[in-house]
């Protein structure tokens, strides 16, 4: 070999390798760069779309008319039961006070009684002096009467009124002249009552 081919030889091995260009990354962009250049739009936006609401089922609409209708006879039933409930207790209440009342009642009338007889015993005495003990009757008296008249407790009957076999009790019938027949001539026991409840019937003498 020629001395001079062994020099080039010698410096083309010498030179360094030069290294290979390495292949240029893909473009992952270029979807939203055809976007915004007024390309398609991304495929998920047709599902963010609002989608139109399937039509109701008739039957199913009448379904839940039907069970309003039944939940709202149901609430004007339970509320009319509350109501007579309301209505009762209250009727119930006075109904106990009231038999309350009259249990007390019957068992004061008998000392009211006996304050009557006291006073009307007084009144028939020739004694024209009022003894003091009479005052404090008649003081008693009249305060036991207030009393049952404030709780709705009043004496009835008097003379000339007509018979009422309800509030009355005849002991005796006689015949009085002047006084028409079925009248009341005489009052033994007055009667006493409780609005429309008679708590002891009034003991009387007819004209027959």
């Amino acid at each position: 070999m020629h001395p001079e081919h062994e020099h080039h030889d010698i410096r083309q091995e010498a030179a360094p390798e030069t290294p290979a260009p390495s292949p240029a990354p893909a473009v992952e962009d270029a979807p939203v760069a055809a976007d915004a250049a007024g390309g398609a739009a991304p495929a998920d936006s047709a599902a963010d779309a609002p989608q139109p609401e399937p039509e109701p089922d008739p039957a199913v609409l009448g379904e839940r008319a039907a069970k309003a209708d039944e939940y709202l006879a149901l609430a004007q039933r339970t509320q009319a039961d509350f109501e007579n409930f309301r209505k009762r207790m209250a009727r119930d209440v006075r109904a106990a006070e009231a038999r309350g009342m009259s249990r007390l009642a019957k068992e004061l009338l008998p000392a009211l009684d006996n304050l009557d007889r006291a006073i009307a015993a007084v009144e028939a005495s020739d004694d024209q002096d009022e003894h003091h003990l009479t005052k404090g009757i008649r003081l008693v008296q009249s305060e036991l009467a207030a009393a049952l008249t404030r709780s709705g407790i009043e004496s009835y009957a008097a003379k000339g009124e007509r018979f009422d076999p309800v509030h009355h009790e005849a002991v005796a019938q006689t015949p009085v002249d002047g006084a028409e027949p079925g009248s009341i001539v005489e009052v033994l026991q007055s009667g006493y009552r409780l609005n429309e409840l008679v708590l002891r019937p009034a003991r009387v003498i007819v004209a027959g």
